[in-house]
């Protein structure tokens, strides 16, 4: 490869990207489905009992105003569970939409310390604030709620 075609291949990587920032930046924030959807899954409180230090939800969720802006949680463990003021049945959803941007502390039974922190986030309006949004989502790594079995108990031997 020639000094010449080095630097046309180079010029082309730099203005890709450039226009892929300027697309980042600009283009409007599409929204798909509002909700965050976490879920407690069956055997929590089974493992949680026997010791085992189950963390099935983060101790930070962040939402986005206009965009993520409504959290759903849903009880698929055999037991209730309490998120804030209200109590979850099992096979119970709880959905908790948000209309301003702050920090938000919540007692929740799922968490070995009993709270939970949801902060939200104002819509990403300049076009820096979609690119930092842009660029948070794509590297944000939250692995997808884990199927939890519950943990089988001794039987006394007699």
């Amino acid at each position: 490869m020639t000094v010449r075609q080095r630097r046309w291949v180079g010029a082309l990587l730099v203005g890709g990207a450039a226009v892929f920032v300027a697309w980042a930046a600009i283009a409007p924030v599409s929204k798909g489905s509002n909700e965050e959807i976490f879920e407690i899954p069956n055997g929590t409180w089974a493992r949680r009992m026997a010791g085992d230090p189950v963390e099935i939800l983060p101790e930070e969720i962040r939402l986005v105003l206009g965009v993520r802006d409504i959290l759903l949680l849903k009880n698929s463990d055999s037991v209730p569970q309490i998120f804030g003021p209200t109590l979850m049945m099992p096979g119970q959803s709880f959905r908790l939409p948000f209309v301003m941007a702050s920090e938000y502390q919540f007692a929740c039974s799922a968490h070995a310390s009993g709270q939970m922190t949801i902060i939200v986030e104002p819509f990403p309006e300049t076009p820096w604030a979609r690119l930092r949004w842009r660029a948070r989502e794509l590297f944000k790594s939250r692995p997808d709620s884990e199927t939890v079995e519950p943990v089988p108990r001794a039987e006394p031997s007699t």
